[in-house]
């Protein structure tokens, strides 16, 4: 009797899933079957927000909740578009140096940047040093650095990533096209700085003037978005939202137009100085590092009230006041725009008429932050902006401020060869040996006849 036999069972095979095609554009990573966009997700999404890629699936196996979706998606349009409009409040700031000497300098640069941006109002939540062989031409950091910051920016939801460098018009509009972020650099956002400080209208005028000159070689064509993020600092401040939209010809026309107003003003402060230089005046000019603490020092000299607050460049309009000398002697005392190292180009320009104050000096008094750790390195750079300006062969004296902040032991008695005057502004100590080194230091028998009146008491020019 023949009896049947099951048939041998087939094992089945695991069932292989086809792998979702890769998306237009995207590029797989080598070895780890993940594409650049969905690893770029996955490092934004580190803090826990929920982030998720849908493949290409028929539409009828779609059971997701895309109430839920829509209005994650409208969330993500929010801040797509705050972040390409002009802020006009605090925001949050990523600070980024790129050097090729010592990390040393590079983190003393970074400090100074820090100051400047607390002094625009900004949170700083990261600072990054890359240092390299070169500086990249087209994006400074190099393409794969800038995607590195961009990605890092949008974890710590950054609205600015702040250069210590200057970028090049070129530089700027590539990192433009690659990112929402507002990119700003060193001179922008000394050149916000100016603009929130001008209070005079010749300083308001030079603001603009500076502002203008950057912004011609890096307008773009008319409609591209990427304008609104390279123009106007960290507030939109000076020439503003509507400004942003003219033509070069008539950005040309308005920098003309703000030159010729500047030589009237320049023309008028002629007229002043030639009125002192008639009654032979002696004049001292105030000059340092910003927030150096000149105008703290002024109106103790001459018991003002000029503004005074701990913020770099807090004082930006010149101000002039009488001050009487131990031996009865009246002198002229200006306070000046405090300097910085790497000062842009167009600014120091625009302000060459507010610092040709100090042509007419009889002595500048160079003050000094002596508890700065750089402060030498500040001294160095006021030197070299006098000597640029051309006025290294006026006579100086050197003061050290805010000695009470260092220890005794510590204070130098000389710097670079000349004697210093060790001073505390705020405290008001040593300040009857400055006046008569001051009094020692001017031209014998000038400025004893009385000066009263000037053009006005306490005049400000």
């Amino acid at each position: 009797m023949a009896h049947l036999l099951p048939a041998p069972e087939r094992k089945q095979e695991p069932r292989r899933e086809t792998p979702a095609p890769t998306p237009r554009g995207a590029v797989r990573a080598r070895g780890l079957g993940r594409t650049r966009r969905e690893r770029d997700i996955e490092d934004i999404a580190e803090d826990g927000e929920r982030y998720r890629l849908f493949p290409p699936r028929p539409s009828g196996q779609l059971e997701d909740d895309f109430l839920e979706l829509i209005r994650a998606l409208e969330q993500e349009f929010d801040r797509y578009f705050a972040r390409t409009k002009v802020a006009d409040k605090v925001g949050r700031a990523i600070l980024v140096g790129v050097t090729t000497g010592s990390r040393a300098e590079a983190e003393a640069s970074m400090d100074e940047l820090a100051e400047l941006a607390a002094s625009s109002d900004l949170e700083v939540v990261e600072r990054i040093v890359q240092r390299r062989q070169r500086f990249d031409p087209r994006t400074l950091v190099g393409s794969g650095k800038l995607r590195d910051l961009i990605i890092h920016a949008l974890r710590l939801q950054a609205d600015f990533i702040v250069v210590d460098q200057n970028l090049s018009p070129a530089q700027a509009r590539n990192i433009a096209e690659a990112t929402d972020i507002k990119v700003i650099d060193r001179s922008q956002l000394i050149l916000d700085i100016f603009a929130r400080r001008a209070r005079t209208h010749e300083g308001k005028i030079q603001v603009e003037l500076a502002q203008l000159k950057y912004l011609l070689p890096r307008l773009m064509t008319r409609g591209d978005n990427g304008l609104s993020r390279l123009e106007g600092g960290v507030g939109g401040r000076g020439p503003g939202e509507q400004k942003l939209e003219i033509d070069r010809r008539r950005v040309r026309d308005r920098i003309r137009a703000l030159e010729r107003q500047l030589v009237a003003e320049r023309r008028r402060r002629e007229q002043r100085r030639s009125r002192r230089r008639e009654r032979d005046v002696p004049v001292v000019s105030l000059v340092g590092y910003t927030n150096a603490g000149k105008s703290t020092l002024l109106n103790l000299l001459t018991r003002s009230e000029v503004f005074v607050e701990h913020r770099m460049f807090a004082t930006l309009d010149p101000t002039s006041r009488r001050l009487r000398l131990p031996r009865e002697r009246e002198v002229v005392i200006n306070d000046t725009v405090g300097f910085i190292r790497d000062l842009p180009p167009d600014l120091m320009a625009a302000f060459r008429a507010t610092l040709e104050e100090i042509e007419d000096s009889d002595l500048v008094v160079h003050v000094v932050d002596v508890s700065h750790p750089d402060f030498e390195a500040h001294i160095r750079a006021v030197h070299r902006i006098l000597a640029e300006l051309g006025y290294e062969e006026i006579p100086r004296l050197l003061v050290i401020n805010k000695i009470d902040r260092v220890a005794p032991e510590r204070l130098p008695s000389r710097i670079e060869g000349a004697d210093v005057v060790p001073i505390s502004a705020l405290h008001g100590r040593g300040i009857e040996n400055l006046l008569h080194r001051i009094d020692d230091r001017l031209p014998a028998r000038r400025g004893f006849p009385s000066i009263y009146p000037l053009d006005q008491p306490n005049a400000t020019s």
